[in-house]
């Protein structure tokens, strides 16, 4: 099972939350934005989506 991982840069206000919680680091901060840099290592355990307030993570089963 793959995932697709999207992070709306005008949403997210670099809290680095979903950094923090991501059991596989999907996310690094860069320019005080995260970035779904290993996307194609997301488990589609949703864990970021939760945290992230602002709700500019979504992730997409393909």
């Amino acid at each position: 099972m793959a995932f697709i991982v999207t992070l709306d840069e005008d949403k997210c206000e670099g809290c680095e939350e979903c950094v923090d919680v991501c059991p596989v680091e999907v996310f690094e901060m860069e320019d005080d934005k995260s970035v779904p840099v290993n996307a194609d290592e997301c488990l589609g355990c949703e864990s970021c989506v939760e945290v992230c307030e602002p709700g500019a993570i979504t992730i997409e089963e393909i």
